[in-house]
């Protein structure tokens, strides 16, 4: 029902614009077998993804795991998602359209320019992110699901795998971007065989982790291995892609990860300062927990901000023009003016 209504509500601004609506069945329609000779390798992508997930969820519920490790992976990964889902999901939605029109006119630099524009707005997001989840994840565990019989057990365990979720958390935004580019190109291949690579990585590194290193990672060895997998998954299709269409202006975006990395590590250093002396741990009541956390989440986000104007990181000055030209113009151009 929701997928229909999803559809449905786009269908008056698609007919104010012009489309016209032909139903019917016809597999023999050259579009309709090319859509399908692009979709299967999809659908095997999709399935790798599953596999991932019941992978993580045997070894989460391995006879070493405490009691509450699959439940506290499965928390770790909602709050991962209010990032990816917010933000980064959000950007290679809007920019897939655009690398599918520069793909198809064989415009690759434009197509490059637009990739690295969008890594580097996406870094500008996540890599503070991550380092804020690592150092603040018992605050935000404890302030968002220690109420019931979700207890201080369960918050531990919770933020023991957020910590380790976290550390793939920039890798896994890029990866959302740089899949998309892939299909631009119409080649939906390559992600499912980097994918399928990826999840071999992922389970020798549950084993790992489980068998040889499992009293320094605990329950937190399946969100590491699939953090760590994610990595080899960014690095391979980034360079796979660099070696098909050339160079990217690595050198600038590794200079504007370097200005960020440095203000979110100042920025990180700050909230454990924050967390330490607002004795964050040793309030009971929700209500002052929830201020505490609200204060520090609003110093940490001015100061990052402020850092990243003072170390004149552009990305502040495109993600505010960004902001401005969707308010503007309903969000039409943003990117590509970009």
């Amino acid at each position: 029902v929701g997928g229909v209504l999803q559809f449905l509500i786009q269908v008056p601004t698609l007919v104010r614009r012009g489309m016209t609506f032909a139903f019917g069945i016809s597999f023999s329609h050259p579009a309709i077998r090319e859509v399908a000779r692009l979709m299967l390798p999809r659908l095997f992508g999709i399935g790798i993804g599953q596999i991932n997930l019941l992978i993580d969820t045997k070894f989460a519920t391995a006879a070493k795991m405490p009691a509450g490790s699959l439940a506290a992976l499965y928390v770790a990964d909602r709050v991962m998602e209010l990032v990816l889902g917010g933000y980064a999901i959000a950007v290679a939605t809007a920019i897939l359209p655009m690398m599918s029109h520069q793909a198809a006119v064989k415009d690759y630099e434009s197509l490059k320019k637009t990739l690295s524009f969008s890594v580097r707005i996406v870094a500008f997001i996540t890599i503070p992110a991550a380092l804020g989840l690592m150092v603040l994840r018992e605050p935000i565990i404890r302030v968002l699901f220690q109420h019931g019989e979700f207890v201080a057990s369960s918050t531990r365990l919770t933020a023991r795998a957020l910590l380790y979720y976290a550390i793939g958390l920039p890798a896994l935004a890029t990866v959302k971007l740089v899949v998309p580019a892939f299909y631009s190109t119409k080649d939906t291949k390559t992600p499912v065989i980097v994918a399928s690579i990826s999840l071999v990585i992922n389970i020798i590194l549950n084993i790992l982790f489980l068998q040889v290193f499992f009293k320094q990672v605990q329950n937190g060895g399946p969100a590491l291995a699939t953090a760590l997998a994610t990595f080899f998954d960014f690095f391979a299709l980034l360079i796979i892609f660099r070696w098909r269409y050339g160079s990217m202006g690595m050198t600038e975006t590794m200079r504007s990860f370097a200005k960020i990395s440095l203000c979110s590590a100042i920025m990180a250093a700050a909230c454990w300062v924050g967390n330490r002396y607002t004795a964050f741990t040793l309030h009971s009541r929700f209500l002052v927990q929830l201020v505490v956390f609200a204060g520090l989440l609003t110093g940490a986000t001015a100061l990052y901000l402020a850092l990243a104007w003072i170390f004149r990181c552009h990305e502040i000055e495109e993600v505010y023009g960004i902001a401005v030209r969707r308010r503007t113009a309903g969000g039409e151009g943003g990117y590509a003016e970009a």
